[in-house]
């Protein structure tokens, strides 16, 4: 498989303004399968859409997510339970979409490597109205190696970013798209995954089904696969248990859940624990790389800085994981803006550290 063919082509694009690979855009907007769906300002509306990122090929899926209620965490009986994972508390989420699909590299990689900037410079690709707010963006410094390490590219999920660099992705595809796109909330990943079940899993309590629902690490082969190969959970989200780990907007609190199930009111609505430092911050569903045990609905995992020990840079990069081959993230997408999940709030560095780095990359190191 060319693994490598899209990150070498945008080291060399600048030079070459003929590759196939970047037919011209068709006109007219991205097309949707549900434009009232996409539009939608009450929850009745809400349809499945696709989102096509202007400019390109690329597109995505976006399911609607109900509003409702749901019991966050697992029940003390649950085999292979965490401390962290409990006590159960009950949670309203408000309605909301989410991606299908893991983002792929297809949808990253215009991103991260710019190949949207290299296809209208090399004249591949016309100008859209929302390229001076999507270049506005902060990207991703250039990686020293492919960051897939020859386990795929294509329809494949993209891997090893940092909750930094998810976040600056789900701001440039809402400058590009002029749609809100953010990670989930912890509340929000669980809700959808659990897809209105209490069991272990989506689809049970038997990891024996996991294969057909999950690649994980007895039928992964020790990597990843393209997304949307096993069967989807009952809400039609594809890859919720396993494949790769993903992102959540949470800084990892063990506390966090009493404090909820302890609040003055029976039940939390929207909660998020917001980071107060750059580790431990959570990722859902396991991996590809882990056991049936931490697939679990309400398994929860906490990031660490062994992630990046092979990033030869100093300080270490705000970008990627080097040792985080098992991360992803997918995108969510509310029917309506809340007061504690802003724009600003679920996009910008959260960290004086991360500013700091920020900074002197955008200004060559003065």
């Amino acid at each position: 498989m060319q693994s490598h063919l899209p990150w070498l082509l945008a080291l060399v694009f600048a030079a070459r303004t003929d590759d196939p690979i970047y037919p011209d855009p068709p006109e007219g907007p991205a097309p949707l399968l549900d434009v009232e769906g996409a539009d939608a300002s009450v929850e009745a509306d809400m349809g499945v859409y696709r989102e096509r990122l202007p400019g390109s090929q690329v597109s995505f899926e976006m399911v609607p997510i109900p509003g409702g209620r749901f019991s966050m965490g697992s029940p003390p009986d649950e085999e292979d339970r965490e401390d962290d994972e409990g006590p159960e508390h009950a949670v309203e989420i408000s309605p909301f979409w989410l991606g299908r699909c893991e983002v792929t590299w297809d949808e990253y990689y215009e991103f991260m490597l710019k190949l949207d900037v290299a296809r209208r410079e090399g004249g591949a690709a016309q100008p859209q109205p929302s390229d001076p707010w999507a270049d506005a963006v902060s990207r991703p410094t250039p990686p020293y190696v492919p960051m897939d390490f020859e386990m795929g590219v294509e329809g494949c999920p993209a891997v090893c970013m940092t909750q930094f660099a998810a976040r600056q992705y789900t701001r440039w595809l809402s400058m590009k798209t002029g749609r809100f796109y953010r990670l989930p909330t912890e509340a929000e990943w669980e809700y959808a995954c659990r897809a209105g079940t209490e069991t272990a899993y989506s689809f049970g309590d038997d990891p024996d089904d996991l294969d057909e629902y999950a690649w994980y690490f007895d039928n992964a082969d020790d990597a990843y696969h393209p997304v949307g190969s096993k069967r989807a959970n009952p809400w039609g989200l594809y890859d919720m248990h396993g494949n790769v780990a993903e992102w959540v907007l949470d800084g990892h609190d063990a506390s966090f859940y009493g404090s909820l199930a302890e609040a003055p009111d029976a039940v939390t609505r929207d909660p998020v624990a917001w980071p107060t430092k750059l580790y431990p911050r959570v990722v859902r569903g396991g991996s590809w790389d882990d056991d049936p045990e931490l697939l679990r609905s309400a398994a929860r995992r906490g990031s660490r800085k062994g992630w990046k020990v092979q990033d030869p840079q100093l300080p270490k990069s705000i970008w990627y994981l080097t040792d985080a081959s098992f991360v992803g993230f997918r995108v969510a997408r509310p029917l309506a803006e809340s007061p504690e999940l802003t724009r600003e709030r679920v996009w910008g560095p959260d960290l004086d550290a991360v500013r700091r780095i920020l900074e002197k990359q955008r200004t060559g190191g003065r």
